[in-house]
């Protein structure tokens, strides 16, 4: 089992010191990963519904606090960094060009060795949508697409591709990935999103509860698209009582990530680089399971 960082560009690692002594000592402790999150900008009132709380708002209400886009913010802190891997956890896929998003998650991933894991999502926030110019009705169809968008400008020797919403023709796109590509994991509590995961993804984030009849589900999408369902890498939230983990093993997640802001009472966090590095045993008692 391997263990990572979320959502590590909020609270006080907008701050890039206390962001790169977080890292590093996240590397020393043993942590895979570290993962971030996207909101380019939340208007104070929206009809929008937050799929995750049950009064339908995000925690903190508005959400007027600082998040730093999570490319440059995994850029400044991938200079600072050795082994650590960076991941989107998620990236809003629909509300960018893929064109673009293909040369910065590529020239990322060359620059820091192949470290970049990048996590996409639909969205759910429409007012966002409409104040960034993307289209907001259709999101789900342009996720699909641009995800074949990325992966073949990422591995086509004279990448060329013919969609619904994006065309180009032997339309080189250099760097392209050290690895041949990026791995991609679909991020969602929802059956949509496990299924997409399934059928397109590298791996599936569930983002909150009991996951274990959604990672069903993209496993048994992942089959019926003639996929291996085992090949995809299961990435969890690390249960409050660590105890729970053994299970987690048994559901055949591959990571579980640990909180650096965690809510009040919550047990298994990691609030600040000397809790990080106190994972280090805990770290070392599931690494091997």
């Amino acid at each position: 089992m391997k263990f990572g960082l979320r959502y590590c560009n909020t609270g006080r690692y907008v701050d890039g010191r206390k962001a790169v002594e977080l890292l590093q000592a996240a590397e020393q402790a043993g942590f895979e990963s570290a993962w971030t999150v996207e909101h380019t900008v939340v208007p104070e009132e929206h009809a929008s519904q937050y799929p995750y709380s049950p009064d339908g708002r995000m925690a903190g209400g508005v959400f007027d606090v600082p998040l730093p886009d999570p490319l440059i913010w995994m850029a400044y802190v991938a200079a600072h960094t050795h082994t650590i891997k960076l991941g989107t956890g998620i990236l809003i896929l629909a509300q960018h060009s893929p064109v673009i998003t293909a040369k910065q998650v590529a020239t990322l991933d060359v620059l820091c060795g192949g470290r970049v894991l990048l996590g996409i999502g639909v969205g759910w926030l429409k007012e966002e949508f409409e104040a960034i110019g993307a289209s907001f009705h259709d999101r789900a169809a342009r996720t699909d697409e641009y995800v074949a968008v990325l992966r073949a400008l990422w591995s086509q020797e004279r990448p060329s591709f013919q969609g619904q919403f994006i065309r180009f023709d032997a339309a080189y796109c250099r760097p392209q990935p050290p690895n041949g590509a990026v791995p991609i994991h679909v991020g969602g509590h929802s059956r949509a999103a496990a299924r997409r995961a399934g059928r397109l993804g590298d791996g599936f984030f569930p983002a909150r509860g009991n996951p274990a009849a959604l990672v069903d589900l993209a496993r048994q999408a992942a089959a019926e698209a003639g996929r291996d369902p085992q090949a995809l890498e299961i990435t969890l939230s690390c249960p409050e009582d660590l105890e729970d983990l053994p299970a987690l093993v048994e559901l055949g997640v591959h990571r579980v990530l640990v909180p650096v802001n965690p809510m009040p009472g919550m047990a298994s966090a990691a609030r600040n680089p000397e809790e990080v590095l106190a994972w280090r045993s805990r770290i070392e008692q599931f690494a091997d399971a």
